[in-house]
């Protein structure tokens, strides 16, 4: 596992992870976990990224568009016991929407010892209500902002964001990163997005950058392929076309920013 460098800045302040307790061990290892989601680790550095945020077992945590439950088999057995998971997904009044909100509450139902009391909200475009205003002590986005952004709605969704939470609270972003100095078109189209951009949106909705990791750092994605982000592990946009290539290089090269609600 890597140790981010410290880096100082004028665009950012780079910061070392900081280790999640001893137990997120025995979660990451836990039967509510597939193969194929353990596999994945080695991209996504859960341990890290987590530490880094600074999660603790007591806090309430919200996190937007869990989708099919990556983090879902983490965080809700890690905060089970003595803190609050809210899962903010798609809107359950549209017909994809209802699917993915089946998909997921089945999920939780199949194993209630693992992932105790979830509590369920809507979070989509026009549909902002994803926790009581000030109860969370956390908000994280993994690999989200693009669709935000792409829909028309990231600075409703940041301001969402910083409702939600309490004064003092984090929002967590991973988010495949595009070079600075590439076309703004880009992030429109491409399935990543500038560091720039994203801080921008947070703070313009009255957030305070904190830090960033390198923890999810990948050298060899060059973010430049005409089919986006997609065209990498885990999509494989192109199906079987260059697929060694593309395994090869792996996931996405992330940002992983911190910021606070002051």
């Amino acid at each position: 596992m890597r140790s981010p460098l410290i880096v100082l800045a004028a665009f950012a302040i780079v910061a070392p992870a900081i280790a999640a307790p001893a137990d997120m061990t025995a979660i990451l290892a836990g039967p509510q976990r597939s193969e194929a989601n353990r596999a994945r680790d080695q991209y996504r550095h859960p341990v890290e990224t987590l530490g880094f945020f600074g999660l603790k077992s007591t806090m309430t945590v919200v996190e937007i568009t869990p989708a099919g439950g990556w983090y879902t088999e983490i965080l809700a057995p890690y905060l089970r016991d003595h803190g609050r998971y809210i899962a903010a997904g798609s809107n359950p009044a549209t017909e994809n929407g209802a699917k993915g909100v089946a998909a997921f509450k089945a999920k939780l139902d199949a194993d209630p010892a693992s992932y105790g009391k979830v509590e369920v909200t809507t979070f989509a475009k026009d549909h902002y209500a994803i926790a009581k205003p000030g109860s969370a002590d956390m908000v994280l986005s993994f690999r989200e902002i693009h669709n935000y952004y792409t829909g028309g709605y990231a600075p409703e969704t940041f301001k969402a964001f910083y409702a939600a939470l309490k004064h003092g609270g984090v929002l967590g972003v991973v988010e495949h990163r595009l070079p600075e100095g590439r076309s703004a078109e880009r992030e429109g189209t491409s399935g990543y997005m500038k560091v720039s951009t994203v801080k921008r949106l947070a703070e313009a909705a009255g957030f305070k950058f904190v830090a960033a990791s390198e923890v999810n750092v990948n050298p060899k994605d060059t973010a430049d392929y005409p089919d986006g982000v997609w065209t990498l592990p885990p999509s494989y946009q192109l199906g079987d076309k260059d697929r060694a290539k593309y395994a090869a290089i792996g996931e996405s090269d992330r940002m992983t920013l911190k910021f606070v609600k002051p």
